[in-house]
């Protein structure tokens, strides 16, 4: 067991409300800008960090491209930018080493040169992607993240992680490539289907669960009507999850010990993802089934009160429904040992000890998987019979 199991994890971080959150990892910290029109502003943005350049290859996918790739490409030639735009196919089980040659060869065609900067514009697969293709392409150029999902607004975008999966697991091949910049605009959610909304709502909890108690209590007392309606509540949402993100990663970069607290919920929900082949579950309503899971395996192992178990599990629910869960426990089991938190071959979990603290630990048996595994098919048969997918 590596000498930071079982260390509690209590994050702190400056909590006034602000729109430019900085990601200081070394050797050249970043800017989260986050604020509701930057797109329309984004070549001014860009600008900034990339005053020399000229060439932007734009990474996106076919429903991005159709609804804001116009107000994007406006923004960079007013900036005076040459950007071109390279289409992904949509979906996570595109998230593969082919997607990402693919682009490749694209850029190849493109002619695309050592001094040019990648968008990646879309969710966290286009991140995810988008951000591996930058750091290999050449062997590295210059990246900037516009996330257009929720999801990736409050998690894929910041912090440099790029990753493609493997028939074996999630995001087994991936590097670290931090970005120029991240642009934020809220806006871009209006169009948004609401169970996309959802999955990164999800995310946001688990940012309140690891560091923010105040978040987890605005999200566990608000509808997500009511935060789609309210666009400084939703703004402050999402910087309250950027500024936690950023915190973390700023302090641990390569997930040597602290930024581990962020795998909260993915240990399990990676495993979801990964037995149903990526056709069943957003990343986020995977992640959620995983957050119950692991406060049901706390609370089971005495770490967590069984009360503060059920506020995470009704705070999870509340939110809307979830596709269903009937996956083995063996099956879930077996999963795990390929996932990438797995070390020395113990599967590390992210439990939490109370709203805001969690813990890293080492300690949790096959039996203990099994049993959150069958609670979470009695759950999901009780709440969610069908899969949802509005």
């Amino acid at each position: 067991m590596p000498a930071d199991a079982e260390r509690p994890c209590r994050l702190r971080y400056d909590e006034n409300a602000m729109t430019r959150v900085q990601i200081a990892v070394p050797p050249r910290p970043y800017e989260a800008n986050i604020e509701s029109g930057v797109l329309e502003r984004a070549g001014a943005e860009i600008r900034k960090v990339a005053r020399d350049r000229s060439r932007i290859f734009v990474v996106t996918v076919p429903p991005v491209r159709k609804r804001w790739g116009k107000n994007l490409q406006a923004s960079l030639a007013a900036a005076g930018f040459e950007a071109k735009i390279l289409e992904m196919p949509d979906g996570e089980r595109y998230k593969r080493l082919a997607s990402v040659e693919a682009l490749a060869e694209k850029l190849v065609a493109l002619r695309a040169e050592r001094n040019c900067v990648v968008i990646a514009f879309g969710g966290g697969v286009v991140g995810d992607s988008a951000g591996l293709l930058a750091s290999l392409y050449m062997r590295g150029v210059d990246l900037v993240q516009i996330p257009t999902t929720f999801l990736a607004q409050v998690d894929a975008s910041i912090g440099g992680k790029t990753g493609v999966n493997l028939r074996a697991g999630k995001n087994l091949v991936g590097t670290f490539h931090q970005p120029l910049a991240v642009l934020i605009d809220p806006a871009v959610l209006s169009t948004l289907p609401e169970r996309e909304f959802r999955a990164g709502l999800y995310e946001s909890l688990k940012c309140g669960v690891i560091g923010n108690p105040k978040l987890f209590e605005m999200l566990e007392q608000c509808s997500v009507k009511s935060l789609r309606a309210d666009a400084a509540k939703l703004e402050w949402v999402i910087a309250e999850s950027v500024k936690l993100k950023a915190d973390v990663v700023s302090k641990d970069e390569r997930e040597g010990g602290l930024r581990r607290v962020l795998n909260f919920g993915h240990t399990i929900g990676h495993a979801l993802e990964a037995a149903t082949q990526y056709r069943r579950y957003l990343h986020g309503e995977a992640v959620a089934w995983g957050m119950i899971a692991a406060a049901r395996i706390a609370a089971g192992k005495g770490r967590l009160a069984g009360e503060t178990a059920q506020r995470i599990e009704q705070a999870v629910l509340r939110l809307g429904p979830l596709p269903r869960v009937d996956a083995r426990g063996a099956q879930i089991v077996r999963l795990l040992q390929g996932d990438k938190k797995t070390r020395d071959g113990v599967v590390h979990f992210v439990l939490p000890s109370e709203i805001g603290r969690v813990e890293i630990v080492g300690d949790v048996s096959e039996r203990d998987v099994i049993d959150a595994m069958q609670a979470l098919c009695r759950i999901s048969a009780a709440n969610y019979p069908r899969v949802q997918r509005k």
